[in-house]
């Protein structure tokens, strides 16, 4: 479980000059793809939040107008969280938020996150109640990860099939919207290039969500995603969250397809640790 020390503070002063003219590159660049590709429910989260496009957000002002809406709030970090830490940190209506920001030669693409990814692409969608309501319930999914870890050696599975379906929901999801495709994934939402990709392209496969299908579905971070799922709306993600769970209970995690992510041992203990 997070402790205090978990978290940082964000230190707003040490911020260059530059660092603030690169978030206003990424942000000014990314409204007209937000306004055509984005789900509603974030360009109302963008509008509730009221970021000032010329700066790098103040997380407690970010959680000023947040936090009111969903109880979420937007939580510094340093980087890297084991899993079960940043999936505790959900279920505590907390998200684990990067302070750093990416080179301004590097907007394109970024292999890890920044406070771009994270503040930009992800906390719109946490102003919305079910979306946040499905995030809460991805962490109870964690513990009871945790309890199962404690008398079985599928942890190395069941957490995969979790790292996959976070993936093709939280980060990289499609939604239907009014009859149209949208993105509510916070790595479309935050990439100029596979948001308009994702939506558009004839190369990506896109796919009605189906569970077994998406956990079994390996991944890789370096390249546009050639597949990717759909799902109906919050309330549809809430119940696939909950089959999830299910499933878990049922053993039906203890042995997904092989492959992508790779899943590390600072991970794995994570969860181990908890009824040890």
């Amino acid at each position: 479980m997070p402790t205090t020390e978990t978290y940082i503070n964000q230190q707003y002063e040490l911020y260059t000059a530059e660092n603030h003219r690169t978030w206003q590159r990424l942000y000014e660049r990314m409204q007209p793809r937000w306004r055509q590709y984005a789900n509603q429910h974030f360009l109302k989260g963008v509008d509730s939040l009221c970021f000032n496009p010329e700066r790098i957000p103040r997380l407690e002002e970010v959680n000023g107008f947040l936090c009111p809406l969903t109880g979420f709030q937007a939580v510094a970090v340093s980087g890297y969280m084991p899993a079960f830490e940043f999936f505790d940190c959900l279920r505590s209506r907390k998200f684990p938020t990067t302070v750093t920001i990416r080179r301004g030669d590097q907007l394109d693409y970024l292999p890890e996150p920044d406070i771009f990814h994270d503040i930009a692409g992800h906390v719109p969608m946490h102003t919305d109640r079910a979306f946040a309501n499905a995030l809460v319930r991805f962490g109870d999914c964690a513990h009871t990860a945790a309890e199962i870890a404690a008398g079985s050696d599928a942890l190395p599975s069941i957490v995969k099939a979790m790292a996959r379906f976070f993936w093709f929901t939280v980060e990289f999801g499609l939604m239907r919207e009014n009859g149209k495709l949208k993105a509510y994934g916070s790595g479309l939402l935050s990439s100029y290039g596979e948001l308009e990709h994702a939506v558009e392209s004839r190369k990506v496969e896109r796919l009605p969500m189906d569970l077994g299908r998406a956990i079994n579905q390996p991944f890789e971070i370096d390249h546009y995603q050639p597949r990717l799922f759909v799902v109906d709306g919050f309330d549809h993600l809430f119940s696939l969250v909950d089959e999830l769970e299910r499933w878990m209970k049922a053993g039906r995690l203890d042995s997904v397809a092989g492959g992508e992510p790779s899943i590390n041992k600072a991970d794995l203990a994570s969860f181990a640790l908890q009824h040890a």
